[in-house]
């Protein structure tokens, strides 16, 4: 594209941000209804999705897609931190909008409303539409309830989990980038201890974690101890991750690291966004979580302290090599409301949006924002400057949430540069590929894990916190692995069983 047309396209950017901001505060939210070129009403549609970023995508971008797409969007966007409460709430009181996301870790909270006709069966209409009929059946077929597809499901790399840690205060200490679970505990100790930051002040702790057993430090580190991924199949019986010796010695870890005041007291009270900004303000050394998340944690950091500098690390030798949890090949689902979807003619409307935000135009947008503004094309690929890096957070990247199967979408540009560390986070994401742990229970079906998980997972919760923090011994957490089992999960592992032996 030309310099000339480069302008006009951020000309064009420029004058929607001016009308936009004589309009309401936000036009996704209005019920006014918008119409077509023809006259006619546009379909209005509203979705309940997660807010990973501070702050919602810029409306002038909406304001494109509304208009590419032909529809009124009123986009229900909720903290990621609060976003299973919240769909849980709508889920209850029969009050979700028309699209619904579902992250995987949450689908078997809602799989009972499947069963019982809240969801529309969208599996017999993908083949009219021209993007949705080339989803992948093997994704799909993972995503299934009792044979039957009810969503379109989101992609994500099967592990971009690792740890990001600040390379100033590594090299203030003299310390080298950690390769074992050793080498990790003596890194998080010195940050804790050895005054990284060099302010003469015992004021920072080696790793900041917050109130969440799978996306937290928990699932990661008990990976690298050899912990199975939810279930483990010993002597061809499936038992849980918590019955394990990996999960014993995860936790023992975790309660050295809280007694020796390693990682933050009140982790088990931390929400995400709190945890985020105790390490953007440089008050620990060390996050475990999702490392395509560092760019933005640099970006924050380095406006408080232009000193700070992070790195990644993917690969953490523990007991039995190199190992991390993945997640299926969907990370969520869009789930589509009988009730707030009567008819069907309606439902095809919203399954065209949906097939319209696959198409060239409406998917990079989505994934890149606007030319000239937001990247660069070079030879037919696309240029994410550093300069940017900032405006794509806070006005394109919260649209990641709603694009579906965007890994295998082929109309959406390939990227020939992009920033240094969201490189190295997709190089190590890549990386983790090799030695990935797989749930062997994905595609395995327990009615009664979908009817009484919530309250035994929370109670395995409950008893690995209250280890960590002291308040019980081992044998008072096998207590608590005999009151799940009387409670219901000795017919979940009896139910697992069968289905296991049934594929084999």
């Amino acid at each position: 594209m030309s310099r000339a047309s480069k302008g006009i396209r951020a000309l064009h950017y420029c004058c929607i941000l001016i009308l936009v901001s004589f309009a309401p505060l936000s036009a996704c939210s209005s019920r006014d209804t918008l119409h077509t070129g023809s006259g006619e009403p546009r379909p209005y549609i509203t979705i309940l999705a997660p807010l990973h970023f501070p702050q919602q995508p810029s409306r002038e971008i909406m304001s494109e897609i509304e208009s590419l797409t032909g529809v009124q969007l009123d986009i229900r966007w909720v903290p990621e931190g609060v976003y299973t409460d919240k769909m849980n709430t709508g889920l209850t009181t029969n009050s979700l909008a028309k699209v619904t996301f579902v992250k995987f870790s949450d689908y078997n909270l809602v799989k009972n409303a499947i069963r019982s006709d809240a969801f529309w069966e969208i599996g017999p209409y993908l083949q009219n539409y021209g993007n949705l009929k080339g989803l992948d059946n093997s994704i799909l077929d993972q995503t299934a309830v009792d044979g039957k597809i009810y969503g379109l499901y989101t992609e994500r790399p099967s592990s971009r989990q690792g740890v990001i840690i600040r390379k100033d205060w590594l090299d203030h200490l003299q310390l080298k980038e950690p390769g074992t679970l050793e080498e990790l505990y003596e890194v998080m100790r010195q940050f804790t201890y050895q005054d990284p930051d060099g302010n003469g002040k015992q004021d920072t702790i080696g790793v900041v974690d917050r109130n969440d057993l799978v996306y937290g430090v928990f699932k990661t580190l008990s990976s690298y101890f050899g912990t199975p991924n939810n279930w483990k199949i010993e002597n061809n019986r499936l038992i849980p991750d918590f019955m394990t010796d990996e999960y014993i010695d995860t936790m023992d870890f975790m309660r050295k690291l809280y007694v020796e005041g390693i990682i933050n007291k009140d982790f088990a009270l931390t929400s995400k966004e709190i945890q985020r900004d105790r390490f953007i303000h440089g008050e620990a050394g060390v996050y475990i979580g999702s490392m395509t998340d560092v760019q933005r944690l640099s970006i924050e950091a380095q406006a408080l302290n232009p000193k700070a500098e992070f790195t990644l690390v993917n690969r953490i030798q523990g007991p039995e090599g190199f190992k991390v949890w993945s997640i299926p090949n969907y990370n969520g689902l869009f789930l589509f409301s009988k009730k707030a979807i009567p008819t069907e003619q309606e439902l095809k409307q919203v399954l065209g949006f949906f097939d319209r935000t696959m198409d060239k135009d409406v998917a990079n947008l989505m994934m890149y924002g606007v030319e000239g503004r937001h990247y660069e094309l070079a030879n037919g690929k696309v240029i994410l400057p550093e300069e940017t890096s900032q405006l794509r957070v806070n006005e394109v990247n919260p649209l990641y949430s709603l694009m579906i199967a965007d890994i295998g979408n082929t109309n959406i540009m390939q990227v020939a540069q992009k920033e240094q560390l969201t490189d190295l986070a997709d190089q190590l994401s890549k990386d983790n590929e090799q030695f990935v742990v797989d749930d062997p229970t994905v595609q395995l079906s327990s009615p009664t894990f979908d009817e009484k998980n919530v309250e035994l997972s929370s109670m395995i919760a409950d008893a690995t916190y209250n280890y960590i923090l002291g308040k019980i011994d081992t044998d008072g957490f096998k207590d608590v692995i005999e009151r799940w089992k009387n409670s219901g999960g000795d017919q979940i592992m009896e139910e697992y069983n069968e289905a296991l032996a049934s594929e084999h």
